[in-house]
């Protein structure tokens, strides 16, 4: 006869036997959830179709031809090189109407887009099997895949670029280019609205509007603000001359880039990368920027013209000797109140705030949400692992002078609900220097 055993939860147990329980000494939660995400809705040549689709620097140096149908040092993807100097991953809606994939009588292109009409398929007989095909897969003459000794078109694998038509008849071709692969026709904000829609499932820093349109820029800026104040997404829209947002979640670059009208956008590419990538502690005031397009410093040059735009809450580049840099890392909040004054204009502080919403959301959801009963004891155990947070946050200076013993944790108006009141004091950069010299 076996004895009783495994874990008990009263000691009410019937059979003889050892009852043990295994716990964990309790651990104060510290998790900063990292930064460097980034959503961008972007007219493509090639790319997934109808979905978001995540790519990290390494996919993008390793797989861009794939990705994108192209390679990583082609003029074409110098807006994503430049948004991937200081972003680690990016969340891409291609956006399109009446887009048309390339195709021909063997294979159609994986992807709807122009770039589909720069592949070619090859078709030579095999030397050892005469009866059987080498089927090669060419984009813009670099081969991209082979498939050796095929007997029939039915026997051919789909690649990354084209799906073969199982019912076509092969035939030895010295090459055969896809064509009517199309773009479609101008992107409408119904398109927007469908990239926006997709994204908001996931979680990213900063969202990129690459648009011109001021209905479509106005979209963006709604969204953002519904979002942000509504719906408790933490992330920052970045986009070119959006008008009077007047909002902390809205950065409004207003350099131009000079080139097409397609590269209108170049200080929109580096500076949503770079407001996803700055560390929570750290600020983009006086940041060199670095990216692969010329900037149109027409508008900021003079004193005045800066100090017009940075009371606007601009997001400005502006010349220091041989280098361009950020005036100062701002948002268009400019209505204060005495409930919330200028620090909100800051991006600094809008990230410390972001990331203590992020982290305590994240620690009450996986940690306490279900779980943890609503006494005194999980209260407690809320309130040290929400102060070790802060206590960390304060650690790398992010904020400063937190007051643990400030912090509440108490039971709100329903037996499920809790309540949490906190004082924090954001930390942020220097960027003015007053001296007074008395000389003696």
């Amino acid at each position: 006869m076996a004895l009783g055993g495994g874990p008990f939860l009263a000691q009410n147990k019937t059979l003889p036997g050892t009852y043990h329980n295994f716990i964990s000494k309790l651990r104060a939660f510290v998790n900063l959830s990292d930064r460097g995400y980034v959503g961008l809705p972007i007219a493509l040549d090639w790319g997934v179709d109808g979905e978001v689709f995540a790519v990290t620097l390494e996919d993008l140096q390793k797989d861009s031809r794939k990705i994108f149908g192209y390679e990583y040092t082609d003029p074409k993807l110098k807006g994503i090189r430049d948004v991937f100097k200081n972003a680690i991953t990016v969340y891409f809606y291609k956006l399109a109407v009446d887009a048309v994939a390339a195709t021909n009588d063997y294979a159609t292109a994986k992807y709807k887009g122009v770039r589909g009409n720069d592949i070619t398929i090859v078709i030579q007989a095999n030397v050892d099997e005469p009866t059987k095909f080498d089927v090669q897969t060419l984009l813009k003459n670099v081969l991209v895949d082979e498939q050796i000794a095929v007997a029939t078109a039915a026997d051919l694998v789909a690649n990354d670029y084209v799906v073969f038509k199982t019912g076509a008849t092969l035939a030895v071709t010295a090459g055969t280019p896809l064509a009517g692969g199309s773009n479609g026709s101008a992107i409408t904000g119904g398109a927007h609205q469908e990239a926006l829609d997709a994204l908001e499932a996931y979680g990213f820093n900063t969202l990129g509007c690459l648009s011109s349109e001021s209905s479509i820029k106005s979209l963006y800026v709604e969204y953002t603000k519904r979002i942000r104040d509504q719906v408790g997404g933490k992330f920052q829209l970045v986009g070119h001359k959006l008008g009077a947002a007047d909002h902390e979640g809205v950065i409004d670059v207003q350099n131009d880039a000079n080139g097409t009208d397609e590269e209108v956008f170049g200080a929109v590419y580096w500076a949503t990368g770079a407001q996803a990538g700055v560390a929570v502690n750290k600020s983009n005031t006086n940041k060199k920027y670095d990216g692969e397009f010329t900037l149109d410093m027409s508008e900021t040059k003079t004193q005045t013209q800066l100090s017009t735009l940075l009371k606007g809450g601009k997001y400005v580049f502006h010349r220091v000797g041989d280098d361009i840099r950020v005036l100062e890392d701002v948002n268009t909040f400019t209505s204060f109140t005495g409930e919330k004054n200028d620090d909100f204009s800051l991006n600094q502080v809008i990230r410390v705030l972001d990331q203590i919403a992020i982290d305590t959301a994240q620690l009450f959801n996986t940690r306490y949400l279900g779980q943890v009963p609503n006494d005194q004891d999980g209260r407690i155990s809320l309130w040290n692992d929400i102060g070790t947070h802060r206590t960390e946050m304060q650690r790398i200076r992010a904020i400063q002078n937190y007051n643990k013993d400030e912090l509440t944790v108490a039971q709100g108006e329903t037996k499920k609900a809790v309540v949490v009141n906190e004082v924090v004091t954001p930390t942020v950069a220097m960027s003015q220097l007053y001296i007074t010299t008395t000389v003696a």
